[in-house]
């Protein structure tokens, strides 16, 4: 243990400003975000709204995503990084005041697809960012270590959601009190705006902005990036197709089935988040033994066995317990996977690679959201939420089996 405390205190130590700004930006973002989406599909139900208003809801903020990630990441690549993350935590704040407040349907969708575009920008940048304020060997844990950290901003998130918004409602109304939690969420993203002012964005080279090369010699020189964004990019999208069935309804699986109060379900949103969190530790010992590709593949298939106990189990306390485990095994390997790719393309597509890997796993939330609420007001608060988590465990299987297939023979570099 103090061996295992050790390396990631050194770790840390050789992490520049840029870093520790960026990580500060992103926990005050992930601790806004996990305030505001804990309660957010419940603010839609009490305003009297149905299953299917959040599913489009989702699906919008997904496709808006989705559409904007490959924009994004270019421009992130040519006008820099801290000016995209700059506009887009202000902008997505904004919006995100605005969905606090507003209670028309049309405006529910259309801030929601605002959001999905705006929150993408710090989204797209933030990877790449990274990548390029460390050296190739520190960034199995750097990116580990983001990971947790903002997922551990978002365990803060939930359990403030859930609590504030109970704590309000002793006196106001349900409908009031989850507008103030939403508010004060939103104010916490905003603040993110704060490190991001204070990154020092190293310039360009002369010759690299003054030189505008064909598209044609550009796609060229990076082949083998490209190849490796477009294997990198099936993968995601099997997951993301998987993921969007689940996760963003994770909180009404446990308000509908268990009838979980706000508490309840923030608590144990949180403590899947900090599962989480402890598991992106753990990723950079599995890659010792078994390899980057090997790790992300043994965790992944690892969760399924706790996905399908909560499809099926009617015990809150068994249902609480799979979802741990399946939330922190599958997502152990995301950031063994950017390190893996921000090592295989050059800097120069790096916010485009991290764009479109993100994008189709968007893509995926966006087609499925309306399929996952329509099962689930078909079959019910069993039945439904049981076929919409076996099929993912399908999806999770797949995906898994491909990434394996694919990248066996891949290595990362970390000259």
């Amino acid at each position: 243990m103090t061996v295992f405390i050790h390396e990631w205190s050194a770790q840390l130590k050789t992490y520049n400003t840029n870093i520790k700004l960026a990580i500060w930006a992103n926990i005050y973002s992930q601790i806004g975000l996990g305030m505001f989406m804990v309660i957010y599909n419940i603010y839609i139900q009490e305003l009297g709204m149905s299953h299917e208003v959040n599913g489009q809801v989702i699906a919008l903020t997904s496709l808006a995503t989705a559409i904007i990630l490959v924009p994004a990441g270019i421009l992130s690549d040519k006008l820099g990084r801290k000016r995209i993350m700059f506009y887009g935590v202000i902008a997505a704040g904004i919006v995100l005041l605005l969905r606090s407040v507003v209670e028309l349907q049309s405006l529910l969708l259309i801030a929601g697809f605002a959001t999905g575009i705006f929150t993408a920008f710090l989204q797209v940048s933030s990877i790449p960012w990274l990548a390029e304020n460390s050296k190739p060997k520190q960034r199995v844990h750097l990116f580990s270590l983001h990971a947790a950290i903002m997922t551990a901003a978002s365990v803060i998130g939930s359990l403030l959601g859930g609590t504030l918004t109970d704590f309000f409602s002793l006196f106001t109304s349900e409908l009031t009190s989850i507008r103030y939690t939403l508010i004060i969420g939103s104010i916490f993203y905003l603040v993110a705006f704060i490190p991001i002012l204070k990154m020092e964005e190293r310039a360009k080279p002369k010759q690299e902005t003054a030189k505008k090369i064909p598209f044609r010699e550009f796609f060229q020189s990076n082949k083998t990036g490209f190849k490796v964004i477009a294997l990198f990019a099936v993968a995601q999208l099997l997951i993301g197709f998987g993921s969007g069935l689940v996760i963003p309804y994770l909180n009404l699986y446990f308000a509908d089935r268990f009838e979980a109060t706000n508490s309840v379900i923030g608590l144990i949103i949180s403590l899947g988040q900090a599962a989480t969190a402890v598991a992106m530790f753990i990723g950079p010992l599995v890659v010792k033994k078994v390899g980057e590709v090997r790790a992300v593949v043994y965790l992944q298939l690892s969760s399924l066995p706790f996905l399908l106990l909560t499809a099926y189990t009617e015990n809150l306390v068994l249902a609480t317990i799979g979802f741990l485990f399946r939330q922190a095994l599958m997502n152990a390997g995301n950031p063994i996977q950017s390190s893996l790719m921000m090592s295989k393309v050059d800097d120069s597509v790096k916010g485009l690679a991290n764009s479109i890997n993100q994008m189709v796993f968007q893509l995926g939330w966006a087609f499925m959201g309306p399929i996952s609420t329509a099962i689930v007001m078909l079959k019910g608060a069993y039945w439904g939420y049981a076929h919409v988590f076996t099929i993912t465990a399908g999806l999770y299987l797949v995906g898994s089996l491909y990434f394996l297939i694919v990248f066996r023979s891949l290595k990362s570099s970390d000259q």
